[in-house]
């Protein structure tokens, strides 16, 4: 699971829709998809803000399953 599919599952645990969030950040409702399909994602004022509103800490907010490879890829770029 990437982060994106984290931060859509966390984000409908709450019951909360994507234009809802979106609404709640100042942002459109596309940033967040955008956010849920790994296509970009938030900076760490907009991560603080998710979390608050999801109810959960930041480091549960951006903790998610990769692999080594994947994380090593992130490091060097």
């Amino acid at each position: 699971m990437n982060i994106g599919n984290h931060l859509m599952m966390a984000r409908k645990r709450k019951g909360l829709s994507q234009e809802s969030v979106a609404e709640k950040l100042g942002v459109s409702r596309q940033t967040i998809s955008k956010w849920e399909t790994y296509e970009t994602l938030p900076d760490i004022c907009q991560a603080k803000t998710l979390a608050t509103i999801y109810g959960i800490s930041l480091d549960e907010l951006i903790t998610f399953d990769s692999d080594v490879q994947e994380l090593q890829d992130i490091i060097k770029n």
